[in-house]
């Protein structure tokens, strides 16, 4: 990656956790002024981010990633002059790349990329539809990318990942619960328990694992299923699809 001239055309929470997943490796930064206190936090942090504005930041880069709200891509991007040179990876989930052409000819959309908050750190998973390798290329080192094949199965993946915030309100209720009875870094111990226990087995080992009859997990799992979870989380989903 070294030399690489990247820029992001928005500077949200995801953009800013991109960034800092890629520093340290050689690439120099362009980031827009959208969201101003974030892209001037990331260059006052990071020596390869430099904070300039839409049109110096495609000027700039070789590699663009938009990072801006699908509603909001057709009225920044059409204002802005690409090269024929250049790459585009989106993150504007629900903008397929044939929406997407157009509005950065005569760039490429090279791709499009769901990213996560852990890609901050590493270690994290990555959706990615298009030109995979150029993906992989910036991301792969340190994250696992999970390609996608259609613009029906990155709706699908799109709605499936929101099983992140139910999953960790249930966390922090019984991290809360445990606080009622006293116990000090109950919800600590919990993520420490869940992050390690999906580590390197899927769900089905595990829970088999945790299926010991009469056992507290059977037990409150069995309870949750009778209260109607699967049915409401199947529920859910279908509606985020709709």
């Amino acid at each position: 990656m070294a030399g690489a001239r990247l820029g992001f055309l928005g500077t949200g929470t995801i953009a800013q956790a991109v960034v800092r997943g890629l520093a340290g490796q050689g690439a120099r930064i362009l980031v827009s002024r959208r969201s101003e206190a974030v892209s001037a936090a990331l260059a006052a942090e990071l020596p390869e981010v430099t904070v300039a504005d839409n049109q110096a930041v495609v000027d700039g880069s070789d590699v663009i990633f938009i990072a801006l709200l699908p509603g909001v891509v057709a009225e920044v991007l059409p204002s802005l002059r690409f090269r024929p040179d250049q790459q585009v990876i989106s993150f504007a989930a629900g903008l397929p790349l044939s929406d997407l052409a157009p509005l950065i000819a005569p760039a490429r959309a090279a791709a499009l990329m769901l990213p996560f908050p852990g890609i901050a750190r590493g270690g994290s998973p990555v959706l990615a539809q298009g030109d995979v390798a150029l993906v992989e290329r910036f991301f792969g080192a340190r994250n696992r990318i999970f390609t996608v094949e259609t613009e029906a199965q990155m709706e699908a993946l799109l709605c499936a990942q929101a099983v992140l915030s139910p999953a960790l309100r249930l966390v922090e209720e019984a991290g809360r619960w445990l606080d009622g009875k006293g116990v000090t870094g109950g919800e600590d111990f919990l993520r420490l328990l869940v992050g390690s226990t999906l580590v390197g087995q899927n769900c089905g080992t595990a829970l088999a694992a945790l299926d010991t009859p009469g056992g507290y997990n059977q037990r409150l799992r069995q309870h949750m299923d009778a209260a109607g979870m699967p049915e409401a989380l199947q529920d859910g989903l279908d509606r985020l699809a709709r």
